[in-house]
């Protein structure tokens, strides 16, 4: 049976889709659900486009034993959060030890925690004058970007690179290492 995975996304979805095209015609693995907390979110768009059912959460269902039990009924096997601005809650990952990974645009441990997502950390690189940048892909645990390191990859920051640009660098190694990280924990 294909391993199933489950993508939590509050925005446009650019890492799901290439989540999704990734797996598209994967023989062992494959995206079950979408999982959003924004009814406008441009996930839906892709997840209705892809054929792939999703999920708008009510406010606290995040953390209810509901939530969870239909989760494991279309038996995920990883949870992957791609730019889900929530924090995950410790029922859910009880239910899913090391089974919820997390993307982070940025080195961790720098630029980590509550508030530190999109521009907010490319901004934060740049006024800090760092002359590298990347992303780290991470285990989730009840602390905004704590858990255990999975993969980090990097990129030269110049100095003429705005916080715009230092997130275009960023999106390539994210598109670039996501799925990848995402089929070695499932083989």
């Amino acid at each position: 049976m294909a391993k199933q995975i489950c993508i939590f996304a509050s925005g446009t979805g650019s890492n799901a889709q290439k989540i999704i095209d990734y797996f598209k015609h994967h023989v062992d693995i494959r995206v079950r659900l979408i999982v959003t907390n924004k009814a406008t979110a441009g996930v839906l768009t892709i997840a209705q486009k892809e054929g792939i059912d999703s999920h708008i959460l009510t406010k606290n269902e995040l953390s209810s034993q509901a939530f969870i039990a239909k989760l494991q009924q279309k038996n995920i096997d990883l949870i992957v959060l791609a730019g889900f601005l929530k924090l995950i809650p410790l029922s859910l990952i009880k239910a899913f030890p090391n089974q919820i990974v997390n993307i982070h645009p940025a080195l961790l441990p720098k630029y980590g925690g509550k508030g530190m997502y999109g521009m907010n950390v490319h901004k934060a690189v740049r006024e800090n004058n760092d002359t590298t940048s990347g992303m780290t892909i991470h285990y989730v645990n009840k602390q905004y970007d704590e858990g255990k390191h999975i993969f980090q990859a990097s990129c030269d920051i110049f100095p003429e690179d705005t916080a715009e640009m230092i997130a275009r660098k960023v999106l390539v190694l994210e598109h670039g290492f996501y799925a990848m990280v995402i089929e070695g924990l499932l083989a």
